[in-house]
């Protein structure tokens, strides 16, 4: 009875202290450490159990899947500093601009294309605000449209695949799912994998996105004075020149993100090599994008880059033992190596690599210090048995799976106004996750994108979702906190259908990774 009050109270002790406003990482390790001593002086568990932390966090820190992190944040910064964005949001305004709605529809599309580059939901929220913002106000935009566009659509870095949010709720499932499996007695597990959860994403976020589009054009049905169009500027380009610009700017980032993600489906790369090669496409395209005079780097680098591939299919891993193809291969490398040093070279000088390291570094060190605080709080959470306590009561909720699960979003939905979803991730699934899939009909994948889904609603629910915060520190002055709240409201009751379409329609999440992995 004591174990089961102190890990009750180990919960509320964090709640409580995230809400004061404490560091996140410091809460979770200083609750867990002094609920520990706690648990060994009224002898409901035994200290000695922290013995097993440093293994536990050695095994965080050579986790295969989680090295992509770095990568796809370094990405992501990347192709922020490169000012990508701002050639989009301009060419696909002037594409769309000429109808009633058809710069909220732009800056839709530009949001999807930078969701899934940057994976971040708070570096989105910030970039989309800045850029967008004043240009939708400038043309006469409601303020309410404007900020509820911004803040659904850079909400999309929760679900959009490749999101960092996915790579570390796969890892986080699959462990759920193995553990539910052996204590079920099966001792050969299947597993739940990042790509799983990509695929799974994939129709959801396009329903989610359509659902937005959908709405923007019923305001410009309805209400066109909202959302009036972009008058048309004298020397602006159209028919073919328009056309070509559309191209020039779709191109590079659309490929990139077709690249990475399409390579993850298809099982030629793992997340992690996926991530690299974003990684390294994104310095490609900034350098590219920073001195388009010797843009040839950038070209070259991609040109050796399909030569080396098309070689390799037609003569196969070992080049067919023929000198010639090995001589040509070690052409193909050394024009690789001599680009990629020149692209190197040119976002160094201008300063963006050292911006984008910086910015990496400091995300991916918040991401991984939660991650440890989570690690210890989980091992003492579960030698207060705490992780039995929600079993049962999950177990004996009214409904079986059905109730289990709509209690699980409620409370998820509820945390999210006090909690970042990495740290959701950590501390609740854990905990939540092995009860849930240990009942039958549940689908691991359906079950990590409900999850998704639902942390993307709680980020932007008035009054405390984190991303209404984030539009706020943006905003121009002319946009009020009531303008963001009530701006929000119409893209939240959608993200909400969402959730029911998915809950009633599971096939959504899971027929692409059934039939791509199954």
């Amino acid at each position: 009875m004591i174990a089961e009050v102190l890990a009750i109270g180990m919960v509320v002790a964090v709640c409580v202290l995230l809400m004061a406003g404490y560091p996140v990482a410091l809460t979770l390790g200083g609750v867990s450490l002094a609920f520990a001593l706690l648990g060994d002086i009224t002898g409901a568990m035994n200290i000695g159990l922290l013995g097993a932390l440093p293994q536990r966090i050695f095994g965080v820190m050579t986790n295969d899947v989680l090295v992509a992190i770095p990568l796809f944040v370094f990405m992501g910064v990347m192709l922020e500093r490169s000012r990508i964005a701002e050639d989009l949001l301009e060419t696909m305004g002037r594409l769309f601009g000429a109808f009633h709605g058809g710069l909220a529809i732009s800056v839709t599309l530009v949001g999807v294309l930078l969701a899934a580059a940057k994976g971040v939901v708070g570096a989105t929220t910030v970039t989309m605000g800045l850029i967008t913002l004043p240009t939708m106000l400038r043309y006469g935009y409601d303020p309410r449209l404007a900020a509820g566009t911004v803040a659904a659509v850079a909400t999309l870095a929760q679900i959009l695949p490749p999101a960092t949010v996915l790579v570390l709720l796969g890892d986080q499932l699959n462990i759920s799912y193995q553990s539910a499996q052996l204590a079920a007695g099966k001792f050969a597990p299947d597993t739940v994998t990042v790509g799983d959860l990509f695929a799974g994403a994939i129709f959801p976020a396009l329903m989610l996105v359509g659902l937005y589009l959908l709405f923007q054009i019923a305001v410009a049905i309805f209400y066109p004075k909202a959302c009036p169009p972009i008058p048309p500027e004298p020397n602006a380009p159209r028919g073919a020149a328009l056309a070509r610009r559309v191209i020039e700017a779709l191109v590079a980032p659309v490929a990139l993100i077709v690249v990475v993600l399409g390579s993850i489906l298809a099982g030629l790369a793992s997340p992690t090599e996926a991530a690299a090669v974003g990684a390294f496409g994104a310095i490609l395209l900034t350098a590219r994008k920073i001195d388009p005079g010797h843009g040839w780097a950038a070209t070259l680098a991609v040109g050796a880059i399909i030569g080396v591939l098309v070689l390799r299919g037609v003569t196969g891993p070992r080049l067919g033992g023929s000198t010639l193809w090995i001589v040509v291969a070690l052409a193909l490398f050394a024009v690789l190596a001599v680009s990629t040093m020149r692209a190197l070279q040119t976002v160094h000088r201008t300063g963006v690599l050292r911006q984008a390291l910086d910015s990496t570094a400091h995300i991916v060190s918040m991401i991984f210090a939660i991650l440890i605080g989570a690690t210890l709080f989980s091992l003492v959470f579960r030698g207060l048995g705490g992780d039995d306590l929600v079993h049962r009561a999950l177990a004996d909720l009214p409904g079986g799976a059905a109730g289990a699960i709509l209690v699980t979003m409620l409370a998820l939905f509820l945390l999210g106004f006090v909690m970042d979803a990495f740290e959701i991730i950590f501390v609740v699934v854990p905990i939540v996750a092995p009860a849930l899939l240990a009942m039958p009909g549940i689908d691991p994948v359906w079950l990590g994108i409900m999850i998704a889904l639902n942390l993307q609603t709680s980020y932007m629910h008035p009054p405390l979702g984190p991303t209404l915060f984030y539009l706020r520190g943006v905003a121009p002055p002319q946009i009020t906190t009531l303008h963001i709240y009530v701006g929000v409201i119409p893209f939240v009751l959608i993200q909400l259908v969402a959730l029911v379409v998915l809950w009633f329609l599971p096939a959504l999440a899971t027929w692409l990774p059934h039939a791509l992995y199954r």
